[in-house]
């Protein structure tokens, strides 16, 4: 029976938790001690509950984000309804999601700690009292609780206790187990392989938690290069095939953007791809050369345009060159053969629908590959809403927090919006309906394809569960007919 148990609910099996390998490669001594247990969001709740019941460990830790911070809940009330108060573990969250929620927040309660920040080494240093002080069960009614709460305090990585809370110094990259020796094979033949180079963000866009960062820490943090690719290369031996790099600006540094790129393309396997998020407005020359010589599949670029609106972006701190991100679009569709994921927020502050449309278009003009229509969503500890007031935003309440309203756009717009963000993702973005040219070249899009998903909800009551055949039909009734 593992004494520690680190879990965490994935958007899809696909999906394996990197984080999760991080802490438990970086436990040292207690590394032995510790099992990793990934569930997916559509499991059956009595799969999620059947392993961690059967491990029955001392310290059950899970890692919690927007997408799965209903489920963990959810898995939580769950297993204290099987747990015997002689059972239950010590409980420890951690993950962007768990480190912003108020101490009252229905996740938090089932807390005995939460760990804000990155917390390889913040976890490895309470593992070590818990366990060393024998700590068993329900960490903040234990006996001993105050002398492991003491000595948690006097830890070097540890910047301040406060009630359940532990705020953790940023890691040095350099220092820690990076955890890819962790995927098994079947993570690595048959899951992508999460990755990171580097941590951090340049930008303080307001809807992101990067922007939390403080002026005394380094804002982005590498990690060593020539290891970083000794990984690679090992990962690449054991079977990987889709590397995903989790780094925000992968560009950021051209040397070692050139670097890894060229050593990726020296180890390029057939059914081999790597997909990489880059900053538009860094793509110089010797970039541009690299991305032209990837063949056809094995590259996935995703570019944030998030708003063409300048006003819009001066608002939320994020730089903005809408000609400069529309040259670089078009470069890539012209040039190489990647597949091209290109992102817009929709519900920013001060941005109405002609704006968003024009936007729209614009993007559309250039062809990416995909085009990722979001909802604004406030991810707690972030200070967009700042505007709030201002700009009369209104938010959700529950994850995954989207805007509801702002004053330049009504509850109405946003709902068609996020219908026609769906619609867009069947038709459009999976390529499934191609062949019916329903987009003609030089046309506008926002407006002809907003009338079509309006049209659609009315016809089908729903934009999910649509059988495509049925779909097919619907799409060809509206292009011969001109229904509306």
């Amino acid at each position: 029976m593992p004494d520690i148990v680190l879990a965490t609910i994935n958007a899809k099996w696909i999906h394996p938790s990197l984080a999760l390998r991080l802490l438990k490669a970086n436990l040292e001594d207690y590394e032995n001690r510790a099992a990793i247990l990934e569930f997916a969001l559509r499991q059956p709740l009595a799969e999620k509950t059947g392993p961690i019941l059967g491990a029955a460990p001392r310290i059950l830790a899970f890692s919690v984000s927007i997408w799965n911070h209903k489920a963990t809940v959810e898995l939580l009330e769950a297993l204290n309804k099987a747990w015997g108060r002689a059972s239950r573990p010590v409980i420890i969250l951690g993950g962007p999601e768990a480190s912003y929620l108020p101490a009252e927040s229905a996740l938090i309660r089932h807390a005995d700690w939460v760990v804000h920040g990155e917390g390889e080494l913040v976890f490895r240093d309470l593992c070590g009292l818990l366990l060393g002080n024998n700590v068993a069960y329900g960490g903040a009614s234990d006996s001993s609780a105050q002398d492991w709460t003491e000595g948690i305090k006097t830890l070097p990585p540890v910047k301040g206790v406060h009630g359940k809370f532990i705020e953790a110094h940023i890691v040095d990259t350099a220092s820690i187990d990076p955890g890819y020796r962790l995927y098994t094979e079947e993570d690595l033949c048959r899951k992508l392989t999460y990755i990171e180079a580097s941590r951090g963000c340049p930008f303080g866009c307001e809807f992101c938690l990067s922007s939390r960062h403080g002026d005394a820490e380094p804002r982005v943090r590498e990690f060593p290069l020539e290891p970083f690719l000794g990984e690679i290369e090992e990962l690449i031996r054991r079977g990987a095939r889709s590397f995903k790099f989790l780094d925000r600006t992968f560009n950021l540094s051209l040397k070692r953007c050139q670097g890894i790129m060229e050593f990726l393309l020296d180890h390029l396997k057939p059914e081999m791809y790597v997909h990489f998020e880059m900053v538009p407005a860094r793509f110089p020359l010797e970039l541009r050369e690299l991305l032209c010589r990837f063949p056809a599949g094995s590259l996935r670029v995703e570019v944030g345009i998030q708003t063409f609106n300048p006003h819009t972006a001066a608002l939320i701190g994020r730089p903005s060159d809408p000609e400069g991100e529309l040259e670089v679009l078009a470069f890539l569709g012209r040039e190489t053969k990647a597949i091209v994921h290109a992102d817009l927020i929709a519900g920013l502050p001060g941005e109405d629908m002609v704006s968003f449309a024009v936007g729209f278009d614009r993007l559309w003009e250039v062809r990416p590959t995909e085009i990722q229509l979001g909802i604004l969503k406030y991810l707690p500890g972030t200070p967009i809403t700042r505007h709030s007031d201002a700009f009369g935003m209104r938010y959700a309440s529950d994850p995954p927090y989207e805007v509801l309203e702002t004053a330049a756009l009504s509850i109405r717009d946003l709902d068609r919006i996020k219908n026609f963000a769906r619609f867009w993702e069947l038709i459009v973005n999976r390529r499934a309906f191609a062949d019916l040219g329903l987009f003609p070249e030089g046309e506008a899009i926002f407006s002809r394809f907003m009338e079509l998903s309006d049209w659609l909800l009315l016809r089908f009551g729903r934009n999910w569960g649509i059988d495509q055949k049925e779909l097919r039909k619907a799409l060809e009734l509206h292009q011969t007919e001109g229904c509306v």
